[in-house]
C-alpha cells in the first residue's frame, strides 16, 4: 500500500536535492504567502509553487491536483464562515465580505501550494533528520515518524477488510454499503489501535527509552539552488510590494 503524495516525492526530479534546500525554499514561499498582500502577492506565490512542482520537480499534475482538493475544500468552507455575520436580524453577509474572503482564500491557497511543493518533492524519511538538526523537540519528531509508519498499516488494513467485504457482497446495495462502511471504520480503528499498542510494548521490551537513530542519506547542498531560491523569493517580494 502506498500514498500518492509519498510516491510522487520518491519519484520527483528533486529527490536527490538536499532536503534542507527544499525546506528553505518552501518556508520562504510560505512566509511570502503570509506576509504579502493577497493580490498580487499570494497569487504569484501560488503560481510559482505550482510551476516549480509541475516543471523542474516533474510532479504529475494529476497527483498534485488530487492532493490539493481537500485543502481547497477546507479553505472554501473557512472562507464561507468568515464572511457570514450574525446579528439581531439573523444571518447576513459581513460588510467587507468580498475583500475578507479574497484575502483569506489567497493566503491559504498560496500557503497550501508551497507546503504541497515540499510534500511532493521530499520524502518524510529525508525530512525527519533535517527537523532533528533544526532542534525540533525529539518527541515531536518521533510522533511524526510513528504516525507516518502507521499510515501504511492503516491503508493495508483498509484494503484487506474492504476486499473481504466486497467478496461477501457487502457493497451490493446502498443499505449494505452503509453497514459495511461502518463496520470497516470500526475494524480499521480497532486494528490500528492494537498494532500501535503492540508496537509500543515491543519497543518498551527492547529498552527503547530514546528515539531510534538511523544513518540518514547524505545529500549535498547546492549553492546554485539556494542562490536561485533567494533570487526568486526576492523577486516575489519586490513584485508583491510594488504592485500592491
Amino acid at each position: 500500500m502506498s500514498l500518492a503524495v509519498d510516491d510522487a516525492a520518491w519519484r520527483s526530479a528533486w529527490r536527490r536535492r538536499a532536503p534542507g534546500d527544499k525546506l528553505l525554499l518552501c518556508a520562504g514561499l510560505v512566509g511570502c504567502a503570509l506576509a504579502l498582500p493577497a493580490w498580487p502577492g499570494s497569487v504569484l506565490v501560488a503560481l510559482t509553487a505550482v510551476a516549480l512542482a509541475l516543471g523542474p520537480a516533474r510532479v504529475p499534475a494529476r497527483t498534485f491536483g488530487r492532493a490539493v482538493r481537500w485543502p481547497l475544500a477546507f479553505v472554501a468552507t473557512g472562507a464561507l464562515t468568515a464572511v457570514v455575520s450574525v446579528g439581531d436580524g439573523g444571518l447576513g453577509w459581513a460588510p467587507d465580505a468580498a475583500a475578507r474572503a479574497g484575502s483569506l482564500v489567497g493566503h491559504a491557497v498560496a500557503g497550501t501550494a508551497a507546503v504541497l511543493l515540499l510534500a511532493t518533492t521530499t520524502p518524510v524519511s529525508d525530512l525527519l533528520p533535517v527537523l532533528r538538526r533544526l532542534r525540533v523537540p525529539a518527541a515531536v519528531v518521533e510522533v511524526a515518524a510513528v504516525t507516518y509508519r502507521l499510515l501504511f498499516v492503516l491503508l493495508e488494513s483498509l484494503s484487506t477488510i474492504r476486499e473481504a467485504q466486497a467478496a461477501r457482497m457487502g457493497h451490493s446495495s446502498v443499505r449494505r454499503s452503509y453497514r459495511s462502511s461502518g463496520a470497516l471504520a470500526a475494524a480499521v480503528l480497532t486494528r490500528s489501535w492494537d498494532r500501535a499498542r503492540r508496537l509500543q510494548e515491543g519497543l518498551a521490551g527492547r529498552g527503547m527509552e530514546t528515539g531510534l537513530r538511523v544513518l540518514p542519506e547524505a545529500l549535498p547542498s547546492s549553492r546554485a539552488f539556494l542562490a536561485a531560491s533567494a533570487a526568486g523569493l526576492a523577486a516575489l517580494v519586490s513584485l508583491g510590494v510594488l504592485a500592491a
